[in-house]
């Protein structure tokens, strides 16, 4: 393979910038700026050169030996003074060598073909380099720790064994099996079955911890719903006027609440349309309300809304500054009740978080669902009797593929630039 070479953190000035190159070349294209490299695993100082020996920095280096690397190749680190003068002549120099600059994740990359991460790991890598709160940060760690490559290695373990139990019955058909291997594959494919049917349980907290949580202010027009939008965000986030019907369609601003990624939906007031605009503005709001996860209610005494409260759904009076009725009231203008309303919100979006599995991507979801309806198919011939288990045994076989799927060991190259396309050049 070519020996490539990226700069793997942030473009821009910083104290400490760090180069990558790995390959069957990086040894010889580090040496030709840094001369003699320290041993694997150990960092050196070293004056880095252009080919015509003009220095370009002072950099540690450090050497790690394949496959004991992340990419399973050798590799090489340059630490440099974060220069952005620094990073181009570096990089220049080394395009002079027979290295090539790297493509968007083709680190990572080669860390899979190289068996150091199976694919799930790598889009939980992907995830954490994304990740903007704790929760997100938690999740992403599990799968790029094999979390979900270890689950599924134990139930295509299991499976491999309900498979070769049916075989065995299948090549000795004509003669005495003296044990009725029908209860244990049974015990084993609903085991697997009971297993995934958990994972796929907690694939929408999983998936919305990823992409965050979606909750909509929901009200008449006026009832101060930009208001406590901006009170949330702590920013002029929202037009706010007196004059109802204000916003005309939804405003959406992302939040870190309690760790917990968190999408306000500021809608449009929910009335008959004045104009087709705010018309517009209405129905979309009625259909973003209905399909958030939660929904903040600012509503008076004899409201009728086309949304009615769902059980989980808060339900405040608006403009408590100006009340003075002793109804739970909420004021973006002044600050009342907005403390309470964030850690109600938070409480409630951590309790439906914490039922989240390993599966984060609806790829992880599609395969899991196919390999739970095809066990549920082999369960069935299982039970029909020994005459139906080569056909069992085929179906236990497509569920392995559709498991092994998830962790890419079959059926994913066309997904592999999609995935990858989203890395820096760096990784």
């Amino acid at each position: 393979m070519d020996t490539i070479f990226a700069l793997a953190t942030a473009q821009g000035r910083a104290g400490v910038a760090v180069v990558r190159i790995s390959g069957p070349q990086a040894f010889a294209c580090a040496e030709a700026l840094a001369g003699a490299l320290p041993p694997p695993r150990k960092a050196a100082l070293r004056g880095l050169k252009d080919k015509a020996g003009e220095v370009l920095d002072q950099a540690l280096v450090l050497t790690f030996a394949g496959p004991a690397s992340f990419t399973g190749e050798d590799v090489v680190e340059f630490h440099l003074h974060g220069s952005v003068a620094v990073i181009a002549a570096v990089l220049r120099a080394l395009a002079d060598t027979p290295a090539r600059i790297a493509e968007p994740g083709e680190f990572t990359r080669r860390a899979l073909e190289n068996d150091k991460m199976d694919l799930a790991q790598v889009e939980g890598l992907g995830d954490l380099i994304e990740a903007e709160t704790e929760a997100q940060r938690q999740q992403a760690l599990r799968t790029v720790s094999g979390a979900l490559g270890e689950k599924i290695e134990a139930w295509r373990s299991d499976l491999i064994r309900a498979a070769s139990l049916i075989e065995v019955t299948i090549d000795f058909a004509d003669e005495d099996v003296p044990v009725d291997v029908t209860p244990e594959v049974q015990a084993l494919l609903t085991s697997v079955r009971d297993d995934i049917e958990r994972e796929l349980d907690g694939f929408a907290a999983a998936e919305r911890i990823r992409t965050g949580f979606e909750v909509a202010i929901v009200g008449p027009p006026n009832a101060g719903k930009s208001t406590l939008l901006n009170a949330l965000a702590r920013r002029e986030a929202a037009i706010t006027s007196q004059f109802a019907g204000t916003t005309r369609d939804v405003i959406e601003v992302r939040m870190d609440l309690a760790g917990v990624p968190v999408t306000l939906l500021d809608t449009a007031g929910l009335r008959d349309g004045q104009d087709e605009v705010e018309a517009e503005g209405i129905a979309r709001a009625i259909q973003r309300a209905r399909s958030a996860d939660l929904r903040v209610f600012l509503l008076e005494d004899g409201d009728d809304l086309p949304i009615e409260p769902a059980e989980d759904d808060l339900v405040y009076a608006p403009k408590a500054d100006q009340r003075s009725d002793s109804v739970l009231a909420i004021s973006g203008k002044t600050g009342q009740g907005v403390q309470e309303l964030i850690a109600e919100v938070s409480a409630k979006l951590s309790a439906r978080a914490s039922g989240a599995g390993l599966l984060t991507h609806e790829r992880h979801r599609s395969a899991m669902g196919a390999s739970l309806s095809t066990l549920a198919q082999a369960a069935r011939f299982v039970g029909a009797g020994s005459e139906q288990y080569d056909i069992a045994a085929e179906e236990i076989r497509i569920a392995i593929r559709s498991l092994e799927a998830v962790v890419g060991r079959v059926d994913v190259e066309n997904l592999l630039d999609e995935i990858f396309s989203s890395f820096c050049l760096g990784k």
